[in-house]
């Protein structure tokens, strides 16, 4: 008789680059015969990998650890969190093992001891692309760990470390697995995408028997040839990013950048430690759109900073009309247990940080309303994410899934998720657009 499986169940709490850990413990898992429950009471033990970037995360952490051991009763405990191994134990001194990020071997050797492998011969092997937390038609694709910048609400160099690289070799391996296993989208992440090889003095690495220079720009272009759609999150604007601008031009690549930016005003870049030079910055944005009109510029901010005053944060404001950016997250400052912002004079109240974040998105909900009614009566490829009784939900070059906009189309007979489909616009609001169908792409 087969010898069942030993189950784990597995919860991934967090961001992209932490969903990618998360994808890489469960290949894992697979590959050694265990099998994933998607229960508490099923699974003979659970792996939570936690966040721990701010405190709502980390308080979501906890609750979710909690959850897990009241349920299930074995638990161990993985990710940022995991850096702050006091913090987990004062809270639930019961767990099994707690490691930090991107940790895979430390989690499986915890799993080894607490839950044996079973040895059955006839396990199968797990598919080259591995086993993925996202929809078939899309994948995050992690080029880096850690981080080299000590910005000073940031912990996490402290729980990553700085700067690693992955060999561009493998990343180009894992992305063309992914292409050959359906996937119609890869999402470039890192902690910083635009350093990708500076750890390496950009060492020539090998694809294909031909050599590939460790440098985000030659990394993009290989990509480029894979035919899927190729998107760059967390792109800092250094110099060279300049030069990405025209592969989004050519389509090779989508002409959508990522950029954080976090603030405006020179003073609160320099008490963040972040590049200071605003007026630096919308000349670029004026270079790239001249370059490429169709490119989508996202970014993230910070308002009610340590020491933010009314002047820094009209001098944001102002800024944000100057430069009309396409899509715009922004957060309210949260102390992080940690960062040295904490210890920055002038905090700013809780009200005032709360009323300068509804400020702060009103003005950007009119610049996107505005850029969405631009794109009434024109026609864009879009990417279908779902399908339903009601219609499709789809997103254009534009959209990156789960932080952008989306596109809603009413008429969705015979359409198929992950399929590329021409759409005219027929409506928008503040964020998201209404289209109708005009046919079939093919890529």
């Amino acid at each position: 008789m087969t010898q069942a499986s030993p189950k784990v169940g597995f919860i991934s709490l967090g961001c992209p680059k932490a969903l990618v850990d998360s994808e890489q413990i469960l290949t894992q898992l697979r590959a050694e015969g265990y099998a994933i429950s998607p229960s508490y009471q099923d699974a003979d033990l659970v792996v939570v990998n936690t966040c721990g970037f701010i405190d709502s995360a980390v308080e979501e952490s906890l609750d979710a650890i909690g959850e897990a051991l009241a349920e299930n009763g074995k638990v161990i405990v993985t990710g940022c969190l995991g850096a702050r191994e006091e913090v987990i134990r004062e809270a639930h001194p019961h767990v099994l093992a707690v490691t930090g990020p991107h940790a895979m071997q430390e989690v499986m050797h915890a799993v080894h001891k607490h839950l044996p492998p079973s040895h059955d011969p006839y396990t199968s092997l797990i598919p080259p692309q591995g086993i993925r937390l996202t929809p078939k038609h899309y994948a995050y694709l992690k080029i880096s760990e850690g981080c080299n910048h000590r910005c000073s609400f940031c912990i996490i160099p402290s729980m990553r470390g700085d700067l690693v690289s992955r060999p561009i070799g493998e990343v180009m391996q894992e992305a063309e697995h992914l292409v050959n296993a359906g996937v119609r989208e890869l999402l470039v992440i890192s902690q910083d995408t635009s350093a990708y090889g500076v750890d390496t003095k950009y060492r020539t690495g090998f694809w294909k028997g031909k050599p590939l220079k460790t440098h985000l720009t030659a990394l993009a272009d290989a990509l480029g040839d894979l035919g899927a759609w190729v998107r760059l999150h967390y792109v800092y604007p250094y110099p060279h990013v300049d030069d990405l601008i025209p592969l989004m031009a050519e389509g090779k690549i989508l002409p959508y950048l990522d950029a954080p930016l976090q603030h405006a005003s020179p003073r609160i870049l320099k008490a963040m430690k972040r590049p200071a030079n605003s007026e630096n910055t919308l000349k670029r944005l004026q270079l790239w759109r001249s370059i490429c009109p169709d490119i989508t510029i996202r970014s993230t901010f910070i308002v009610g900073f340590p020491g933010e005053t009314e002047d820094d944060f009209d001098y944001l404001l102002d800024f944000l009309h100057e430069a009309e950016l396409d899509r715009v997250g922004c957060f309210a400052y949260s102390p992080v247990e940690g960062a040295s912002a904490n210890a920055l004079p002038n905090p700013v109240p809780e009200e005032i940080k709360q009323e300068r974040l509804e400020r702060f998105m009103a003005v950007q909900a009119e610049i996107s309303a505005a850029k969405l009614q631009n794109k009434i009566g024109k026609t864009f490829k879009v990417l279908v994410d779902e399908v339903g009784a009601q219609g499709a939900i789809a997103r254009s070059a534009a959209d990156a899934p789960e932080i952008d906009g989306q596109v809603y189309i009413e008429d969705a007979t015979g359409l198929k998720q992950g399929e590329f489909v021409e759409v005219e616009i027929i409506g928008a609001d503040d964020h998201d657009l209404w289209g109708k169908t005009k046919g079939k792409s093919s890529g």
